[in-house]
């Protein structure tokens, strides 16, 4: 079961992007506007990699 938390950074009209990092094997992201669409799942070290290129502004 995922356990989707969302960002600090979200805007107060709720539109963002949520994260699970509770399950071992992956990372699940899903935008806040449609929780039960889809997800995408990230391997720990490719969201490790995604997340470090957001904070040196790479993306």
């Amino acid at each position: 079961m995922f356990e989707y938390r969302k960002s600090s950074y979200s805007h107060e009209d709720g539109e963002c992007v949520e994260v699970a990092t509770n399950l071992p094997t992956f990372i699940a992201v899903r935008d806040s506007k449609t929780p039960t669409g889809p997800n995408l799942r990230l391997t720990p070290p490719t969201w490790t990699t995604f997340e470090t290129a957001l904070r040196e502004g790479a993306l």
